[in-house]
């Protein structure tokens, strides 16, 4: 019997491990340096807008962020911000890129779980070095069959990476938690996407869900996955 699923991506920052925490509270700290300068609220809003505009030159990650707050900083300061800002901005980046890896409930379960009926990829965007690191710290490295770290997350490269690994994107499903990243994009090449919530979402990852759509799901966290693959086939 043909499955009509062959091949599962998962998501891995702030699907299968905590992430976007760290951002906040390294913006809560840039904010805090910053107080005399610029309003929490206002300086957010700057800091955001320079991320969009940065995002074609760095991509997506952590070094990108520091760059960006550094780049912020000398904004709001009419470019006197103190050298011990800067170095402070850059040693909060560098603990980031050392913090260690915390799995998110159930995310052990579900990607071994899926392992044992299907083929499973792990799909992520941001720095490689960064990316591998926390992958290997993760202890799932060896559960799944391939492993994507790319520049952004597009129907292009969904259909090239399902089409590479499985049997095209129409048989593959996408589990994560950015609506912008790993559902709307999953759905436009012809599979499924799955939305997992979490608790902390970035301002530019936002999309609307495409809830006319009979292949998107929203589950309310990684336990939900199993049964959703079980219905589908």
């Amino acid at each position: 019997m043909t499955k009509n699923l062959t091949t599962i991506g998962f998501d891995a920052d702030d699907t299968l491990w905590q992430n976007e925490r760290f951002f906040q509270l390294t913006q809560d700290r840039f904010a805090e340096l910053l107080a005399d300068h610029a309003e929490k609220d206002h300086l957010a809003d700057r800091l955001l807008a320079a991320e969009r505009r940065n995002i074609g030159h760095y991509g997506f990650g952590i070094k990108g962020f520091v760059l960006s707050m550094i780049e912020t900083a000398l904004e709001v300061t009419d470019n006197r911000v103190p050298g011990e800002v800067i170095a402070q901005l850059i040693a909060a980046g560098q603990e980031m890129l050392s913090h260690p890896i915390e799995l998110l409930p159930h995310a052990q379960e579900a990607v071994e779980a899926a392992a044992a009926t299907h083929r499973v990829l792990l799909i992520t965007k941001g720095d490689l070095l960064d990316q591998e690191r926390k992958l290997a710290q993760s202890g799932l490295g060896d559960l799944f069959h391939g492993v994507e770290i790319v520049s952004d997350k597009t129907r292009p490269v969904y259909e090239a990476i399902f089409a590479r690994h499985g049997a095209g994107a129409d048989r593959g499903l996408m589990v994560g938690n950015s609506m912008k990243s790993d559902v709307v994009p999953m759905i436009d090449a012809g599979g499924w996407g799955i939305y997992v919530p979490g608790s902390l979402n970035w301002a530019l990852e936002h999309a609307e869900a495409p809830v006319d759509s009979a292949r998107y799901r929203e589950i309310r966290d990684l336990s939900g996955l199993a049964p959703i693959l079980q219905a589908i086939g």
